[in-house]
């Protein structure tokens, strides 16, 4: 198995995968940020720039995994869980790990994805 290029965007699921890891880091830097503004000295800036660039990664994430999910064809449910595992800190990775462990990230999935067995043909 070779190494893994987190910068080749050429699929959907290598956009959501980076994407999804872009937001946990967003959220690593938002958490620095709320920590400098509550020091003895506060410093306001991290929290201000880090705070907006979280955002901005939280609704590219948005977008992304609303795209990921009509494009790789997940059940309404999945699409519902990549939405959700926005809110939490680091969640995106949790559901990046799971969705191509079940087979539902394309190219990427380490699993099998279960779904029903096209019709074999007909032989005469």
């Amino acid at each position: 198995m070779g190494a893994v290029n987190i910068f080749d965007l050429s699929t959907t699921a290598k956009r959501f995968r980076f994407v999804a890891v872009l937001e946990a880091v967003s959220w690593a830097l938002l958490i620095v940020g709320m920590i400098c503004k509550r020091l003895d000295e506060p410093i306001m800036w991290p929290v201000k720039v880090f705070g907006m660039f979280h955002g901005a990664v939280f609704v590219a994430f948005l977008i992304v995994a609303l795209l990921a999910a009509r494009e790789l064809k997940w059940p309404w449910w999945v699409a519902l869980l990549a939405l959700a595992s926005s809110v939490p800190p680091f969640f995106t990775v949790l559901f990046e790990l799971w969705a191509a462990k079940s087979g539902l990230l394309g190219e990427l999935s380490t699993g099998r994805r279960t779904e029903p067995a096209s019709p074999a043909p007909v032989r005469s």
